[in-house]
């Protein structure tokens, strides 16, 4: 009867002790959820994170020094940016340079090879697609893409001046006196393309982009 008895009595603990256990080990499978939950959306975060900082655009910082290469074979002009500890970031924009070929003459309308500078620039400040003549604002905004347009000059201007006597400087073959420039254009349809006049035409909102990037100075070499 003593052994009947105990068994009653230890039932009741059993129960109580399930009932206690039970709640505890779902709230244990509830945290180990949560816990899976908030790891995952740590690493979508880091991911996220990792997206963001591979889509961060070079030469946002202001470098110790920059040059511009030009590679006409490309119809691309590349930005390069230095930064302390000798750090380099390129950044690349889509140019179009003459559709008459390479070369240094005055008057043959050509894109000219060699090392250059950055002498004046002009447009500071400038709306987008604000036309240009002599280098002076003229108050008109161009239509992007019309036929017929021609070789018009817009948004923001960069004078190259040639560094290399008897390839882009001096009498008849100076890339200054030819008036070769960086700028803007209202064909902006023809990027990537050989169409200018002689010139580096750029996309309008990166000719803004690179004039803001870069001063009176920069160094830019223009190769096949």
């Amino acid at each position: 009867m003593r052994q009947k008895s105990r068994r009653t009595r230890i039932k009741p603990v059993l129960w109580l002790s399930l009932l206690l256990v039970i709640p505890m080990t779902f709230g244990l499978i509830n945290s180990t959820e949560v816990s899976a939950q908030q790891f995952q959306a740590v690493a979508q975060s880091g991911d996220k994170m990792n997206q963001t900082s591979e889509q961060v655009q070079p030469c946002t910082a202001t470098p110790i020094d920059s040059r511009i290469e030009v590679d006409i074979s490309e119809q691309q002009l590349y930005l390069y940016c230095r930064y302390v500890g000798g750090n380099e970031e390129k950044k690349i924009y889509p140019v179009s340079t003459s559709k008459y070929g390479i070369g240094s003459q005055a008057g043959s309308n050509k894109t000219p090879l060699g090392q250059h500078r950055i002498e004046k620039k002009f447009g500071e400040g400038a709306p987008e697609g604000m036309i240009f003549r002599a280098r002076r604002s003229t108050g008109k905004i161009a239509e992007m893409n019309v036929p017929g347009a021609g070789d018009l000059v817009t948004t923001r201007i960069m004078w190259l001046k040639g560094l290399e006597r008897g390839k882009n400087s001096g009498r008849g073959i100076d890339s200054y006196k030819r008036y070769i420039y960086i700028h803007g254009t209202a064909e902006e349809n023809k990027i990537s393309e050989i169409a200018s006049h002689g010139c580096i035409r750029m996309y309008n909102r990166d000719v803004i982009d690179l004039f803001g990037r870069v001063t009176e100075g920069v160094k830019v070499n223009i190769k096949e």
